[in-house]
């Protein structure tokens, strides 16, 4: 048996869309979760007063979430389909978990947008598909979710399905290639197999869908962009950092350099799960060992590149950002923290180049005095330390971030262009 390629898939929508009833439906329907195992969460659910929560309690592993009934942090789970391996990625609704949906959703290949039938969009359905979108997913499927709950009417269908069309297409999505299926979660209803109650419905179940999404291209045809995520010192071993090939092949044998501190040396051992390899691709975590660099020279947030065409560090860099959530405004001189790869920074914003129509992406206003929640803006930064970002359109990986202050995600973007900063 070949091995299957892999994908990570997110879910995404407004909290109590059922996202992660979904979620542990495909898991129990593909097997990646057992009868006993759904049994003995479907007696701790009705102890806890939740009789239907069975399915949410597989990716709600935490007590608290239990108790509460919401998902807190992210959850990985892994199950397979008849082409792909998927790692699924539960993105929590809740307004203050932004900044987790924001890591899960800058790890996915595709993205499931779970809409309830019974409630139509909600606050966070726009802002999750709005947050997919600036962030790069282009593959999406819509799970219309709770068709059991509205007598698996086609009409309530049509209508809500018609309402998500056009938010979908004002944010830039082409809709036709979207596929919006009729589902319940918590039955069972077109996740893998075809439910009789939606005779009138006859496209592919949720499962069969996954099935026609495709890969992205791996990113091997590009420099070496390898952020740090942990150094270690190991014996026998010397220093060795850990972190994810974002893009390009590392080598033994091969010559790079750490930014921003520009400690330079050659690539002597590189090991994935504890087996040696002779290169890594993009998409591998490793941990890698290189001759002359010490310890004290490497830090999280570095970013290994080949000496012939080191990382770029910025002096500023401009910016298409979404502002999500921000108690009042945002004006010049405000200095929040960006969290890009695994680096965090304080960043200034030093010039508001102009204010976007969101449904057209047309300029609605140039040099504006200030932006608030829903706005889309150009914004120049200026890092407050030496970083390395990257043009979204060169490295993806290194050049989409998420804005943070006050312990919530105010915004997230991706840099456009930027002034690398010579350095000595």
């Amino acid at each position: 048996m070949a091995k299957k390629e892999h994908m990570n898939i997110v879910f995404i929508g407004h909290v109590d869309s059922g996202k992660s009833t979904s979620v542990g439906r495909v898991l129990y329907e593909t097997g990646a979760i057992s009868e006993q195992a759904l049994a003995k969460l479907k007696d701790e659910a009705a102890k806890l007063g939740k009789a239907t929560f069975e399915f949410a309690f597989v990716m709600d592993q935490l007590k608290e979430e239990r108790e509460r009934g919401v998902t807190i942090d992210i959850a990985h789970r892994e199950f397979e389909t008849a082409k792909y391996y998927f790692t699924i990625i539960d993105a929590p609704g809740h307004r203050d978990f932004v900044k987790n949906m924001i890591t899960g959703a800058s790890q996915a290949d595709a993205a499931v947008l779970v809409v309830s039938i019974k409630d139509g969009i909600q606050p966070q359905t726009k802002e999750h598909a709005f947050l997919a979108k600036v962030l790069g997913i282009n593959q999406l499927i819509v799970n219309m979710n709770k068709i059991d709950a509205v007598g698996y009417k086609k009409e309530e269908f049509e209508r809500v399905k018609g309402e998500v069309e056009k938010l979908l297409k004002g944010i830039g999505y082409k809709t036709e290639n979207i596929p919006f299926i009729p589902c319940s979660g918590y039955v069972g209803a077109n996740i893998t197999k075809k439910c009789p109650d939606t005779p009138w419905y006859t496209g592919p179940t949720l499962i069969e869908v996954f099935d026609s999404l495709t890969v992205p291209p791996k990113l091997t045809n590009k420099d070496v962009r390898l952020p740090i995520q942990d150094v270690f010192t190991i014996t026998g071993h010397g220093t060795v950092p850990v972190g994810r090939v974002e893009t390009g092949i590392l080598k033994i044998g091969q010559s790079v350099v750490f930014m921003p501190s520009g400690a330079k040396g050659d690539v002597k051992k590189i090991e994935m799960h504890h087996k040696e390899l002779s290169e890594a691709v993009a998409g591998d975590n490793v941990g890698f060992n290189v001759k002359g660099v010490e310890k004290k020279d490497i830090h999280r947030g570095d970013v290994v590149g080949p000496s012939s065409a080191p990382p770029t560090v910025a002096s500023d860099f401009t910016a298409q950002i979404v502002v999500l959530n921000h108690p009042t405004a945002i004006s010049v001189g405000y200095t929040p923290v960006f969290h890009v790869h695994t680096c965090q920074f304080a960043g200034r914003i030093v010039e508001i180049l102009e204010k976007k129509d969101p449904k057209t992406g047309q300029t609605a206003q140039k040099n504006p005095d200030f932006i608030k929640t829903g706005d889309v803006a150009i914004v120049k930064i200026q890092p407050m330390k030496n970083i390395v970002i990257e043009k979204f359109a060169d490295f993806p990986p290194l050049g989409r971030f998420a804005i943070r202050d006050m312990g919530q995600t105010v915004a997230a973007g991706v840099v456009l262009s930027l002034t690398p900063k010579v350095m000595s």
